[in-house]
Order: structure tokens, then sequence, then C-alpha cells
């Protein structure tokens, strides 16, 4: 049940709002609107193509909620009611986007597009309607650490401080052109410069989120199932869908480049402090992620195996991952980072926040999810009559 009387980090009382959520049909979406419409009395006009991840909150019309979730389905880039549904809101929130690494070397015109110039418009009708945003980004901006370019016996890659990635003093290093895997990070970052001039010269309220990893239920999809029957979604997903059809997940590049995870339900408390304490969110980028929740990619096969054999039941594979090349996994212009850890000093500060959930519990949350999702999809579609 929505609280009626909430209190800011300050004790100051909560007035009700109304948030347009772009994207809200998607994975981070669905899980904020799901916390939005169950703890707090606020409004939600959800815009977004699909809807599907967002149905049990849309249907039926009994929930004690149906007078707070519009659904507006939608493409940003080519709809006359953007504007409309953003002057009726106290907040917009920015969550469209493609945001698939796949995407990145075989659509990078798509992929730019949509990260920037369909992004411009949303940004544009906040700043001149004097309406707050709330921008998602990602950790990508920062591209490589200072600390891959040191040579591989130097002691230097041991100090934290190479590797560390801090919202207003780290610098964002990307490959080169070629390298058409940047073309997100430099979208992104293009519109987060953007932003920053709007508020700087306009006056635009603002935040920026850049997202470490952030795992858990209705995370991407599983080709065929829930999603297109060929695809390449992000790490986590991959390696769950290989683990769900029994086949050994595949290491790119062996697999040694670090990243950190954080549980979506961790991270979605940070967004909603950030929407309910604008005095101490406006202007400022936040990283939102778990340092503590560091592994290589290897790391990640070895551990999702074993937890997948746990929530599943089912016996380990005999030969539980392969190495393959990037350019054969990714095609031709692919890059990477080796190390991503965020520094959480500036949001532990500005909102207190820190996240909670072990990697282990948010691999066995995610694999639950997604474990008994193919099992019922299997099942209907075993289910389902021949036709003649």
């Amino acid at each position: 049940m929505a609280s009626t009387a909430r209190v800011d980090l300050d004790g100051n009382q909560i007035k009700p709002m109304t948030i347009c959520m772009i994207g809200a049909g998607g994975f981070i979406g669905s899980h904020l609107c799901e916390k939005i419409l169950t703890e707090t009395p606020h409004k939600v006009l959800a815009l977004d193509v699909y809807n599907d991840k967002i149905k049990h909150l849309l249907e039926p019309d009994s929930l004690q909620w149906k007078e707070r979730i519009q659904f507006h389905r939608l493409n940003i880039k080519q709809d006359s009611r953007l504007e409309g549904l953003i002057k009726m809101a106290d907040l917009t929130i920015n969550l469209a986007a493609i945001c698939t690494p796949a995407d990145y070397n075989t659509r990078p015109l798509d992929t730019i597009y949509s990260n920037f110039i369909d992004a411009l418009p949303v940004v544009k009708y906040c700043s001149e309607n004097n309406k707050r945003l709330i921008h998602f980004s990602t950790c990508e901006v920062y591209g490589k650490t200072i600390g891959s370019f040191l040579p591989k016996d130097n002691p230097l890659r041991q100090d934290s401080e190479y590797f560390v990635l801090t919202e207003d003093a780290s610098p964002c290093i990307f490959g080169p052109i070629e390298k058409q895997r940047w073309s997100y990070a430099c979208a992104k970052q293009l519109i987060e410069r953007l932003i920053y001039a709007e508020g700087a010269e306009n006056g635009l309220q603002f935040t920026i989120v850049r997202p470490f990893n952030w795992i858990g239920p209705r995370m991407d999809f599983i080709p065929g199932i829930d999603g297109p029957s060929e695809g390449v979604p992000r790490v986590l997903a991959c390696f769950s869908n290989n683990l769900l059809r029994g086949e050994p997940l595949k290491l790119v590049d062996g697999g040694i480049s670090q990243r950190t995870f954080v549980y979506i339900k961790d991270a979605i408390e940070a967004v909603l402090l950030m929407i309910e304490n604008p005095h101490r969110a406006n202007g400022h980028i936040f990283n939102v992620g778990n340092p503590q929740n560091e592994v290589t990619v290897r790391q990640l096969a070895e551990m999702m195996t074993q937890v997948y054999s746990k929530v599943s039941g089912e016996p380990s594979l005999e030969v539980p991952t392969i190495d393959v090349s990037s350019k054969e996994f990714y095609g031709e212009g692919y890059d990477d980072s080796d190390k991503r850890i965020p520094d959480m000093t500036i949001i532990n500060r500005q909102l207190g926040w820190n996240p909670k959930t072990s990697l282990w519990d948010l691999l066995e949350s995610t694999l639950t999810y997604q474990h008994r999702t193919y099992a019922e999809a299997i099942k209907k579609s075993i289910a389902k009559p021949v036709a003649n």
C-alpha cells in the first residue's frame, strides 16, 4: 500500500508528484514503476513501445493503483504527444536507449541516434517547460581506465586509483573511431554534456544516473522466448540463456575483463532517493553500482554455473565454458575496457545510499526467475494445438 505521508532525507513532507517515465516498459522501468506504485502516492505516465514487463501493473482494473498509472504506447522519435506528456508531469525520467553490446558494432547508426538524437527533444522539452529531468546514462561513458594503458607487469596496476571511476574526476577514454563498440558510450557522453550545458546556461534541473551492471528478474531477454530468436543480450543474460539451454557459456577473449554487479532492487532504492530528494540530487551525476561485487567474467560464469545448478536441480555441464574471440562473437570493431569499479563517495554523501545484496544472492534471484520463465514458456509451447 502506498504511503500517504512520506518524508525526504531532511524530514520534509514529500508532495505527491506526476512522473513521466520514458522507457517504462523495460527492465529498469518495470522495477521503478513497481516501486513507485507500491510504496509512494506518486502517479506515473508510462511511455514505451511495449508494455510486456509492466502488464502486471496495468491489469486487471481492480489493482489499487489503477488510477495512478497510465500507459502511452509511443515512440519518442516520431510522436507529437511527447511534449504534452512532459508538460503534464513534474518530473521526467528518460530510460529509453539501445544498450545491447552486439548492437554497438552491427547497428552503430541506430545506437547513436537512439542514445543522442532521440534524447534531444526530451532534454529540450524539459528545459523549455522548466521540468526536472532524471536521465539514465551508463558506466560505459568512462570507456577504458587509465590502468589499462599501463604495462601488464607494472606494479601500479595493483593501485585502485587507476581503476576506480569517479563522476567528477575520471577521464572518459575511448578506442579509435573504427572500434564502433564505442558508438554507444560516445552518444551517451555527448547527451550528458548537453544536459549539463542546459543546466549551466538555461537552468535545467537535472540528475544523471550512471548504472554499473544492474541485474535482476526481467533483465534483457531469452532469445526465442521473450525476445527475438536471434540476438545477443548483455553478459549475464547471455550466460543465463546458455544455462537454460544446457550449452557452454561463451567467454569472450578468455573472460578476463572485470565488472561489478548490483541488484536491481538495491539500485531502484537509489533512484527513488533521487526522485524524492531533488535538492540533494539536482545537478549531480551519480554512479550506481556495487564495488563489493567485482569479478572477472570467467569468475561470473563459474559462479552462475553453480547457482543455476542449485536453483534448477540440474547437474553442471561437463564443459561449462568455451573461449571465443570478440571478433567471432561481436563482429569487427569490438573493443573492451578491462575493469570498471564505481566510486560511491558522491551518492553516499548526497543520498546516504549503499547497496546491500551480495553477488551470489542477486544471481540466485535472477536465475530463479529466468528458470521459471523459461520452463513456463516451454510448457506453453508444448501445450499449443498443432495446426492442420
